[in-house]
């Protein structure tokens, strides 16, 4: 959980041969252990799983919808499965007015910074996709907590307040309303 706020106002690099993608992580979900039901890892180790229940500072990547790749980041100690969604980063374009792509949401997040299964494994403290820190300190009071979106079938694990977000900023996703909040 407390990786989840760290990770807030920290820097995802992806060096490409057109030079750097950098987002600046506004947003993030956390994924805790083998009881989370909304846990990929909550039914144990599989194939797809493997990297979860592997070190920390791997990226856990896959697919959801069959289009959209999501970029976690694995947290704990090896043999615990435990990984913080990335669901949306501030761009930060140098030499570029705007993105291409506005990362406010964990697949547009993956598409603004070029990333998909190929990178499923890959260490984060590597040179091609790495996270940087660049001192920046966010106040506690600047870092809202809700519960996941779009975990309802996971039961009380949904109401979970695990998905953290810098209030105010403009690139934070906006969750759906749930059919049940609809009139």
């Amino acid at each position: 959980m407390e990786v989840a706020r760290e990770l807030l106002g920290k820097y995802l690099v992806r060096h490409t041969a057109e030079g750097p993608i950098i987002g600046r992580i506004v947003e993030t979900e956390a994924y805790v252990g083998p009881e989370d039901r909304a846990s990929h890892a909550w039914r144990g180790l599989t194939r797809r799983t493997a990297i979860m229940f592997g070190p920390p500072g791997y990226a856990y990547v896959y697919v959801i919808y069959g289009v959209h790749h999501c970029l976690n980041i694995v947290t704990e100690r090896e043999g615990y499965p435990a990984a913080v969604l990335i669901r949306a980063v501030e761009p930060i374009m140098p030499g570029r007015e705007c993105a291409p792509t506005i990362p406010n949401g964990p697949g547009k997040v993956c598409r603004y910074l070029a990333v998909d299964r190929t990178f499923n494994g890959a260490d984060l403290c590597g040179s091609v996709l790495y996270v940087e820190d660049r001192g920046e300190v966010i106040a506690p009071d600047h870092i809202a907590s809700t519960p996941r979106i779009g975990v309802d079938y996971a039961g009380p694990w949904s109401e979970k307040p695990w998905r953290f977000y810098l209030r105010g900023n403009p690139f934070v996703s906006r969750p759906r309303r749930s059919s049940s909040s609809r009139r």
